[in-house]
Parts: C-alpha cells; sequence; structure tokens
C-alpha cells in the first residue's frame, strides 16, 4: 500500500514540474478573471443604486457576464495546458450540436422573446397588467419566461413567446387610469335621470377620483335599449377591481331604488297558430 501510494505522490511531483508554467499561467487567468467580474458586477450594482438600470436589467446582466466568464476561463485553462484551438473548437461545436438538438425549439424563441422584452421594455417589475383577461403583477423578466403574481397570491410562469403574442393591457405602477362602467336602459328613460343614477353610485366609492371628473356618455343606441358609458379615474391600480365593483354594486342598488331594468329587452315574435286561423 505504501508502495502504491509513493508511486502516486511521484507521479503527481512529475506531472507538477513538467506543468509547473501552464499551472501559473491557469492561476493568473483565474485570478484576472475573478478581479474583471467582481468589477463587472459592482459596476452594474452601481448604475442600478443610480436607477440607470433596472433590478430586473441588472440580474440578467449579471448572469450573462458570469456565464460569458465561465467560457472565457475554461477555454483560457485549457489553452495554458497546450490544448489546440481546433480541438476546443470541435468540443464546442460537439456540445452546442448535442444542446440544440435537445433542446426544445421553444425554448430558443422564449430566449430571443425574452431579449426583445428586456430591449423594448413594455412591462417593468412591479406593473399591473391585464393579461388573458387576469389581472396580476410583474414580479421578474428573465431569459426564458415572466413571473406574474395573480390576484389570488398564485405565481404564473409564462413563456416570454406567449406573452409577446397576446394583448396586454399595462397599467403601470401607480398612473392614473381611466376606468368605465356600461349600462343599458329603455328608450322610455330620460337621459338626465340615467346620468344623475349614474352620477350618483361614484358618491362613496374609495379610490374614485373627483379630478379628474366623472362622465357620462350616450354610446350606443340599441335595437330595445339606449347604451351609456360611465367613465371615472383611479389611481390605485392595485385595487382596480375592488373599485369597479363596488361602483357596479353601487349602480345597482340605485337602479332598482329607481325601479330601471338594465337588461337589455329580447324581442320576442309569436307566430300564429295556422289550426286557429282555418
Amino acid at each position: 500500500m505504501a508502495i502504491q501510494d509513493s508511486a502516486f505522490l511521484q507521479f503527481i511531483w512529475e506531472w507538477l514540474k513538467a506543468n509547473y508554467v501552464q499551472l501559473i499561467i491557469a492561476l493568473v487567468v483565474i485570478v484576472i478573471a475573478i478581479v474583471i467580474r467582481i468589477f463587472s458586477v459592482r459596476y452594474i450594482k452601481r448604475l442600478e443604486r443610480k436607477n440607470k438600470l433596472t433590478e430586473n436589467y441588472s440580474k440578467v446582466l449579471i448572469r450573462i457576464i458570469r456565464v460569458i466568464f465561465s467560457f472565457v476561463l475554461i477555454f483560457s485553462i485549457l489553452i495554458a495546458f497546450n490544448v489546440t484551438v481546433g480541438a476546443i473548437t470541435g468540443a464546442v461545436a460537439l456540445l452546442g450540436g448535442t444542446i440544440v438538438g435537445f433542446a426544445a425549439i421553444n425554448t430558443i424563441g422564449n430566449a430571443l422573446a425574452g431579449l426583445i422584452i428586456m430591449i423594448s421594455k413594455p412591462i417593468h417589475i412591479g406593473d399591473r397588467i391585464l393579461y388573458n383577461g387576469n389581472f396580476a403583477d410583474v414580479l421578474s423578466i428573465e431569459l426564458i419566461f415572466t413571473k406574474l403574481k395573480t390576484l389570488d397570491k398564485a405565481t404564473v410562469l409564462i413563456p416570454n413567446q406567449e406573452l409577446l403574442k397576446q394583448e396586454i393591457y399595462n397599467y403601470g405602477k401607480n398612473e392614473l387610469i381611466r376606468r368605465q362602467c356600461i349600462v343599458t336602459v329603455g328608450f322610455e328613460i330620460e337621459s338626465e335621470l340615467v346620468e344623475s343614477i349614474l352620477y350618483k353610485a361614484l358618491k362613496g366609492v374609495n379610490g374614485v377620483l373627483e379630478d379628474p371628473p366623472a362622465k357620462v356618455r350616450l354610446t350606443n343606441f340599441q335595437n330595445f335599449a339606449v347604451e351609456y358609458k360611465l367613465f371615472y379615474s383611479i389611481r390605485e391600480i392595485q385595487k382596480v377591481i375592488e373599485i369597479d365593483s363596488n361602483v357596479k354594486l353601487n349602480v345597482l342598488k340605485i337602479a332598482k331604488k329607481y325601479n330601471i331594468d338594465l337588461r337589455t329587452p329580447n324581442l320576442s315574435i309569436i307566430l300564429p297558430n295556422n289550426n286557429e286561423n282555418k
């Protein structure tokens, strides 16, 4: 056993003597790469603190830098140990072909879509969006997917490719937005009364702004009813569903108080009985 250990140590010593120059070069490359990466990450963090970069883009850049330096580090060490560029290129080509062969096409598409989102910046972290008929808050934007948090407190991961295909309403973080409530009433109801009811429905609803003032507009003549829209503004984006619900609830209560039917009537045609006509 001692003889085997001695032989192994002798092999290690001989290898170190034969390759000490390459080892020194490799160590120098490692130190330089670590120092450059540390300064690069600190510089990105400094830009983030100065609000020149968002938190999400800062994280993405740091990840990209780490990947790049990892490849540079590996290639530099291989070259230091006299591994030819052709061998490295062949290994990279083989590895890249294997990855592309096994990776789904959608993954590449999602990564490209993620870059498009990061560059064009249609949404930001903290924005409230209306996606696929549901409100959600943007938690993070990654290369492959975007992380959303629904109003039910569920975390949803949306592939970036799908996110670009869908129509998205971005309500921002704390910006003033205009909302609307649509009602239909019969032609016999005076428009002044309808306007009065809709304005009253806004009173007492927390979150509805007085400035800009609310507006009521007659927007359409249907076959058996008149369509009105109540426009009002809010600023608390996080409470948009609650505010809209309270407005509609007040509209319903006041309409019942004035015996106004908000249902759109349908035309019923009664055909004569042929037997009765005989």
